[in-house]
């Protein structure tokens, strides 16, 4: 099959696939259906633009098959007030309820997450989901031996997250360094990638914000993720592929209580050139 294929008898020749892929790949005769040019094959960075404008469904891509692009539902897009309250009404959740989230709800927001823009469509971003409460706990202890060293070596570093109050908690058995979510979700990519880290950022950004609509609370995991690729223990425990770092935690579960205002942020700073 051809990397690309056009239904001439649908396709209206108005050119907007060719105008829209990002790398002009596609040309557009005169007269004619548009076709991929000679470099397509090894330059196309799979990002389904061609086939997400065409307004007939008139082009389909190898990869992409126009059958398993299903059309965009006008009724089920997000007014800018809807976006607004939506996005306000997010919170850092940190207390969780004990009731375990099911594999079925994490592969579904992760099945969302993938979406997610990375760098030349590059989708890097691998996934280690951490529901066992044995294990998990035993990243918390690893974290905790992490600050220690911290606080000893780096104690300018350690202080201001208050990291010596965080050990004291967690040696009075309170867990304030992986709050006892049910789940971590972690993501992950090959090291020497340059595009990994916006990655995996901005996925995990929309594995949050999904797992919000399904009623689970989230929170990043910022010192488990800290501890990750700079601590030899923890780095042992989480066994990533070999050459794959860390780029951001998650944690995971159902929220103890329910929230009902929207608090307000700092007025944007803006410089407009």
């Amino acid at each position: 099959m051809n990397l690309l294929q056009v239904e001439r008898q649908t396709c209206t020749r108005e050119g907007i696939c060719a105008v829209v892929c990002p790398l002009r790949l596609i040309s557009f005769p005169d007269e004619d259906i548009p076709a991929p040019i000679e470099e397509a094959e090894n330059m196309c960075i799979r990002c389904g633009h061609c086939v997400a404008a065409c307004p007939t469904g008139s082009l389909s891509h190898r990869d992409m098959p126009v059958e398993q692009c299903p059309p965009v539902q006008k009724e089920l897009q997000l007014t800018v007030d809807h976006c607004e309250h939506f996005l306000r009404s997010r919170r850092s959740v940190r207390l969780y309820r004990d009731k375990p989230v099911p594999r079925a709800v994490i592969e579904r927001i992760i099945e969302v997450a993938r979406y997610a823009p990375s760098g030349c469509n590059s989708q890097c971003v691998e996934w280690l989901v951490l529901d066992n409460r044995d294990e998990w706990r035993n990243l918390a202890a690893i974290v905790a031996d992490w600050m220690r060293w911290v606080l000893e070596n780096k104690p300018d570093l350690a202080l201001p997250f208050h990291m010596d109050k965080i050990v004291q908690q967690w040696e009075r058995g309170k867990n304030f360094i992986l709050r006892d979510a049910p789940v971590a979700i972690i993501a992950h990519a090959a090291g020497q990638n340059p595009l990994a880290p916006s990655a995996c950022t901005i996925a995990l950004t929309y594995l949050e914000l999904t797992a919000t609509t399904m009623g689970l609370g989230c929170c990043w995991a910022g010192f488990l993720n800290a501890a990750a690729n700079t601590f030899p223990p923890m780095k042992e425990a989480l066994r990533l592929p070999e050459g794959h770092e860390c780029f951001g935690a998650m944690m995971v579960g159902y929220p103890e209580f329910g929230y009902h205002r929207l608090p307000t942020r700092k007025t944007p700073s803006i410089t407009w050139r």
